[in-house]
């Protein structure tokens, strides 16, 4: 077979293993909020409609964050954020370049938004108790993993990146490839 054409067989097969991935955050951010709240709205909504227009706003970017990351998964890093099917070149563009956990990051924002457009505080709840794992899995498996396997190139992209909180402005290394 060709370059080219591993190199399509890569992306094809990245894609798939990212669609299948891609079950995890559906299964955080939608089915466990709707299997504790049922999408039922409390009234009245504390906080009323200015409160809900900022959960839809919440939902929606994080919707387009987790979907345009996995996107980068396959198409710049020719892998998945699945630990099974890793990538093979570190993912530094898109979200990427203003936070190192852009999916984390974007699932807490849709389910917090959940939480505000419905009126539902135990969605808030969820949001928090959620970070705990997740921050861990981050600190003691996906570092270590990304330290080792990419070496000074992650080195230099931690030093630079924030884990949690984005940077303003984004991080330009040169090796981001576009979409």
């Amino acid at each position: 077979m060709t370059a080219s054409g591993e190199t399509s067989r890569e992306k094809r097969l990245a894609a798939i293993g990212t669609a299948v991935f891609a079950v995890a955050p559906a299964t955080a951010a939608g089915l466990v909020p709707w299997l504790l709240t049922r999408w039922k709205v409390k009234r009245p909504v504390p906080g009323g409609l200015p409160a809900q227009c900022a959960g839809v706003v919440l939902i929606g970017a994080g919707a387009a964050v987790i979907t345009s990351s996995f996107v980068r998964f396959a198409v710049e890093g020719l892998g998945t954020p699945a630990p099974f099917a890793p990538t093979k070149h570190l993912v530094v563009g898109g979200w990427y370049r203003y936070v190192r956990n852009p999916i984390y990051v974007a699932l807490a924002a849709s389910i917090t938004g959940q939480g505000l457009l419905l009126g539902q505080p135990k969605l808030f709840a969820l949001a928090a108790v959620d970070a705990v794992p997740v921050a861990a899995f981050v600190v003691f498996h996906e570092e270590p993993t990304l330290e080792r396997t990419f070496g000074p190139e992650y080195e230099i992209y931690r030093a630079n990146v924030p884990r949690w909180l984005p940077r303003l402005t984004p991080w330009r290394d040169g090796s981001a490839v576009p979409l």
